[in-house]
């Protein structure tokens, strides 16, 4: 007999390549799975915006979907993920008898490309190209340029912090992160604290907060800002492969 698949938290969810209706509350899974195999997803929350041609049944957002709308859909699998997901969901769904993979909070760029491979290839699927290619395209890690802070959203402020997927993005484009070391992985520091630290970066993405050129370079005059594609920074899955050029053009 096989050993049991289990998600990255440890927990059974099925045997390997036996599911055929799958649900993801991730966006960057989402696009990992509907790229990798086609067909396979009947419903996504409403932030699933890619690929953009991924025409599933909607089930709200990720931190509050609708259990309801997921039921409705008889999947044999629902696809969360420890951080963007509330344990109530998850917890709301086993007890209906519906599988639920949990992935990992990824603190890296190899630990997130880890954790989806397992995941296509707990859903049958071979390596696809993309990740190959986004292993290969990642594999650098550029000297120290600059040092930035990194806000995810404000009114409060929050920032990235230590041992975050997004940190280590910015590692391996050259980019340290001011909060790196900070005890938390999203710090909530003052907009004064924020402008007095050493970074000569502030990096803008427009996820999970929508910073403009008009909503967030004018907090901090004496910084330089630079707005990013939030995808290419949070996301792990196939927008990996064009994140690194698009983002190091952002950048510098």
């Amino acid at each position: 007999m096989s050993d049991p698949l289990l998600d990255d938290l440890g927990v059974p969810v099925g045997p390997r390549g036996s599911f055929t209706r799958v649900v993801s509350l991730v966006p960057s899974l989402t696009e990992a799975v509907a790229v990798t195999l086609p067909g396979l997803l009947v419903g996504a929350t409403d932030y699933c915006t890619h690929p953009s041609t991924l025409d599933v049944a909607r089930v709200g957002g990720s931190k509050y979907p609708t259990v309801a709308a997921v039921l409705d859909l008889a999947p044999d699998l629902v696809i969360a993920n420890s951080e963007e997901n509330r344990p109530e969901e998850v917890t709301a769904l086993r007890e209906a008898g519906i599988a639920v993979w949990v992935t990992e909070a990824p603190a890296s760029v190899p630990a997130g490309l880890t954790s989806v491979r397992r995941l296509l290839a707990g859903l049958g699927a071979k390596t696809p190209d993309w990740l190959t290619q986004a292993d290969e395209v990642w594999a650098e890690v550029e000297p120290v340029w600059a040092t930035a802070v990194v806000p995810v959203w404000r009114k409060p402020w929050v920032v990235v912090g230590r041992d975050t997927f997004a940190g280590d993005v910015l590692h391996r484009l050259g980019v340290a992160n001011a909060y790196g070391n900070h005890a938390d992985r999203y710090p909530r520091p003052s907009l004064a604290e924020l402008n007095a630290t050493a970074a000569d970066l502030v990096v803008l993405p427009d996820e999970p907060y929508e910073f403009t050129a008009t909503d967030g370079p004018e907090a901090f005059p004496d910084k330089r800002s630079a707005l990013v594609v939030g995808r290419y920074l949070t996301w792990y899955g196939p927008s990996l492969v064009e994140a690194r050029a698009s983002l190091r053009a952002a950048l510098t």
